[in-house]
């Protein structure tokens, strides 16, 4: 019967940290999607300095309301934001997302964001 127990509270212990990560992520994903949405730059680099992540580590794993990040970005008129992330990330990952291309097709050709994908892309 003691064995149960102990097995049982070592099952329960297990879990709970597996789902606290977890959670960590989604809040970290929230807080990176909310301040593209805004616009705020400062909030964002200060979110991934505190914990100590490079923007090209998570950019292909946060999607905000079914966007990857710059196209987010765009759709919110957010322009700095996303230069700032054009400029973070590999000039070979912003050539591949298609997301000058995305934004000419759905509305955004004007978006001054364009000009800093298609700079980035050239490098």
């Amino acid at each position: 019967m003691k064995t149960k127990i102990i097995a049982l509270a070592a099952v329960i212990a297990a879990t709970s940290f597996v789902s606290t990560p977890v959670a960590a992520d989604d809040q970290l994903a929230i807080s990176i999607c909310s301040y593209v949405a805004a616009d705020s730059r400062n909030n964002l680099r200060k979110v991934l300095s505190d914990n100590r992540i490079r923007l090209s580590a998570v950019y292909n794993g946060v999607v905000c309301d079914g966007l990857p990040l710059v196209r987010h970005a765009i759709k919110h008129n957010a322009n700095e934001t996303a230069e700032f992330m054009i400029k973070q990330l590999p000039g070979s990952v912003v050539a591949a997302s298609g997301d000058a291309e995305w934004a000419q097709s759905n509305g955004f050709g004007a978006s001054p964001v364009i000009n800093a994908i298609k700079e980035r892309s050239a490098s």
